[in-house]
């Protein structure tokens, strides 16, 4: 199994297909496997590189951690695997929900590693008017997290974030029973990023910056009032840019992998010339 050393870690990766790097980051399971089927469509057109996040499933923790700055190692971890990983040193980087965080991370530390970003519904509640109380609702999260257990927090997780027609699923996947590593990865979800994540405050003047390597994208079956649309909206509206609505949910790269694959294949060209000959 392939392996990259970078400080405190051994990351985990998978390549599939041939062409330019295109990177995938995971969010709250953290693990490369829910990129599989996109990969699957996207296989003639990239080399898709998918990856377990530092702490979860298959990458290994190497020593002391430093957890006051996880957010800014995440996205050094992505910067690290894309000049392991790619033939000119950059890449195109689509990362979902905290994934989608540690993306808007690596565009404020490492632009010169990147070709297009993709942030998909990344919950940037700092960006939102109600991080306040949407606050207080992470914080009942995890407090019933702590008292009660996993399935009651992801009820409460749930009806926070609109889940609709993805509760179930979102609820299955944290499911001890349906997988190896799914006990191991909520817990970390729950202690070392629930709470921190979503309120990352970035530098607006930085993105500015690099907000031409911006391509914001939600699900257009998401439901517009839910946290995770809103913050692509206002980071929109912030930066005079559009947001690209593909199929399916926040999860819809997994659960309309075709469609989503090929209308972010167009979206890709509209951008950007280079993407014009794939």
């Amino acid at each position: 199994m392939p392996y990259h050393n970078v400080p405190g870690a051994q990351l985990y990766y998978e390549t599939t297909g041939s062409g330019p790097l295109l990177l995938c980051i995971s969010g709250a399971n953290g693990e490369a496997d829910i990129w599989r089927f996109l990969a699957e469509q996207l296989n003639p057109h990239f080399t898709v590189v998918r990856y377990d996040r530092r702490g979860f499933s298959r990458s290994y923790l190497v020593g002391d951690q430093d957890y006051e700055h996880r957010i800014e190692t995440d996205a050094d971890d992505v910067c690290q695997l894309i000049k392991h990983l790619s033939n000119d040193g950059k890449g195109t980087v689509i990362g979902n929900s905290s994934g989608a965080i540690v993306s808007l991370e690596l565009l404020t530390r490492h632009p010169d590693v990147l070709r297009t970003l993709i942030p998909h519904e990344p919950p940037a509640l700092k960006f939102l008017p109600d991080h306040d109380e949407l606050r207080k609702i992470q914080h009942d999260v995890y407090n019933a997290y702590r008292k009660a257990g996993v399935p009651s927090a992801l009820e409460i997780f749930a009806d926070m974030i609109k889940a609709g027609a993805e509760r179930d699923g979102l609820i299955g996947a944290f499911d001890a029973r349906s997988g190896p590593f799914v006990a191991a990865n909520t817990m970390y979800w729950f202690e070392r990023e629930l709470l921190t994540y979503p309120f990352r405050e970035f530098n607006v003047d930085v993105l500015a910056k690099h907000k031409d390597l911006l391509l914001l994208v939600n699900g257009r079956s998401s439901d517009k009032e839910a946290l995770q649309y809103r913050g692509n909206i206002e980071i929109g509206k912030i930066l005079g840019l559009k947001v690209t609505e593909l199929p399916g949910m926040h999860f819809g790269f997994a659960t309309h992998a075709k469609e989503f694959a090929q209308e972010l294949l167009q979206a890709l060209k509209e951008k950007d010339d280079f993407y014009a000959k794939l």
